[in-house]
């Protein structure tokens, strides 16, 4: 099988809340009420999403103020643990619909409309991070980011 285009169980509403659930208590931390909420409103954005948009709509949902320091904490926790996935050109986040699967992330993002596509090409990545350590690079950790016009906006 090659692996660079392989198939995931992809996660959507309750099972993806419960798989990211495991993957996080699995790791050793807690799933908080907190920590649940701003999972499941990130997995509800069809676009990434900034930390201040999930503070307003987590503030809005707890009807009280939520920081977006608080949240930014969070979505970096969710990054470290593969529940997230931050698109770096943006400053804004995914939910990870596969997040018991590690892959580095490669990104198509429309210009128009913001959306963003998550590939998965473990021979492009492997040849990114080949070419790094090459260059006397260690720790690599690819971020591949494609811009153009999606189907929807051309």
């Amino acid at each position: 099988m090659d692996i660079s285009h392989h198939h995931h169980h992809e996660h959507e509403g309750r099972s993806l809340s419960d798989a990211a659930q495991g993957v996080l208590t699995a790791a050793g931390e807690q799933w908080t009420d907190m920590r649940r909420d701003i999972f499941e409103i990130l997995a509800d954005f069809k676009k990434p999403a900034s930390a201040y948009d999930i503070a307003e709509l987590v503030s809005k949902k707890r009807e009280k103020r939520v920081a977006p320091n608080t949240v930014y904490r969070i979505l970096d926790l969710f990054v470290n643990t593969n529940l997230a996935m931050r698109v770096e050109s943006a400053n804004a986040y995914v939910a990870n619909s596969h997040p018991d699967c590690l892959h580095d992330c490669i990104f198509i993002i429309c210009d128009d409309c913001g959306s963003a596509v998550h590939l998965d090409d473990d021979a492009l990545s492997r040849g990114v991070r080949k070419a790094a350590e090459t260059a006397g690079y260690d720790d690599v950790r690819p971020v591949i980011e494609v811009r153009g016009k999606c189907a929807d906006c051309k």
